[in-house]
């Protein structure tokens, strides 16, 4: 635990940056290409302004909401994110008990360094698992039911990635996760061996990733499973509605990090266009750019159920493990109590759209 005085999302990073291995730090940090959906994520959310009211009791706030059943103390969640041994030894063990301690959920990334069952019994507080279709869809097929059986309560389904973006700094560093790390929930798919110079994992998706996934997919994927069913990965608001008329529970407006398509819009810009279009019909959540409090209430006000937050998770976890993590939600909390406390609002129904105006900058 370094000795300096973290206070922010960005504090935690440069305090990352300086204990983790650079390969590591340059794979949960980076994006694909040029990295201009990376920078857009953080930059849309400048181009709002929050025209807050005045003589407001704000002298108690409540963040806390119900989310496909789940009682939670914020409406930030933490995103899924893969290989977190390589942050921390205690890796996915540690999120999941900071997870419990602040009130909220983790998503568990089927790219975890631990295996589910032993991340749903790290922790008591509600989990939901995030899934990638495999070729073989017994595997696939196994994987849900081993979630389920795990006690998750929610599937996050990602969608946008039939294939791997490609993130040059992993290419240039030959990425592959370090000596006594695996993919615990993939073992019986991993390869002996992947003849590579350029990122290990970019060629297991290639390798294993089902590239023929499409909508009517997830009628398979709803006769094997009851739990919710939400995609990860929506951008565009055909694609919100027919998910919508198809019964999904829950969208997580997400452009992955800026991790797969370079030019795609930031996340903030595209949950304008899906909130318009299906409203209050599911769940709508926003993931990317996501730094600090206001940003959580920004995303609010334009119609976000709930924000997933990644990085930030990662940094936390570098720096101080569980503790690391813990600390990184309470500021977002403190942040977010504060910004609705300045723009008056005492609760998260208070927040609505007419409260963030979008300027040019």
């Amino acid at each position: 635990m370094t000795d300096e005085k973290l206070i922010t999302s960005d504090d935690y990073q440069r305090a990352a940056r300086r204990v983790l291995p650079k390969m590591a730090y340059d794979y949960f940090s980076s994006g694909a290409d040029d990295e201009v959906t990376l920078k857009a994520n953080r930059k849309a959310f400048k181009r709002y302004e929050l025209w807050y009211r005045v003589l407001v009791d704000v002298s108690r706030v409540d963040t806390s909401i119900t989310l496909l059943g789940s009682e939670l103390s914020m409406p930030v969640l933490i995103a899924p994110t893969a290989y977190q041994k390589m942050a921390h030894p205690d890796g996915e063990l540690a999120t999941a008990r900071a997870a419990t301690r602040a009130g909220t959920l983790m998503v568990v990334s089927t790219l975890g360094t631990t295996s589910l069952e032993d991340v749903s019994d790290a922790a008591d507080g509600p989990k939901w698992f995030q899934l990638y279709v495999h070729k073989d869809r017994g595997f696939t097929k196994a994987l849900i039911e081993k979630a389920e059986a795990s006690g998750y309560v929610a599937l996050v389904l990602t969608v946008d990635a039939p294939v791997l973006g490609r993130r040059l700094a992993d290419e240039r560093n030959a990425f592959a996760l370090p000596e006594g790390l695996s993919m615990a929930n993939l073992l019986q798919l991993a390869p002996d061996e992947i003849d590579t110079e350029g990122s290990a994992l970019s060629a297991f998706v290639a390798a294993r990733h089902d590239e023929t996934l499409t909508w009517s997919d997830l009628d398979w994927i709803r006769s094997i499973t009851s739990l919710p069913l939400i995609l990860k990965g929506i951008v565009r608001s055909d694609d919100a509605a027919r998910a919508a008329e198809l019964g999904v529970d829950g969208l997580v407006v997400s452009n992955h990090g800026g991790r797969q398509l370079d030019g795609a819009p930031a996340s903030l810009e595209a949950l304008t266009e899906v909130v318009s279009e299906v409203g209050d019909s599911l769940a709508v959540m926003v993931d990317g750019g996501v730094r600090s409090g206001t940003d959580v209430l920004k995303a609010l006000a334009l119609g976000a159920k709930a924000v997933l937050v990644g990085r930030p998770i990662l940094w936390g976890l570098a720096v101080d493990g569980e503790s690391g993590v813990v600390s990184v939600l309470e500021n977002l909390r403190g942040e977010l109590i504060a910004s609705m406390k300045l723009a008056g609002c005492a609760d998260l129904k208070s927040i609505s759209r007419d409260l963030v105006r979008k300027v040019q900058r």
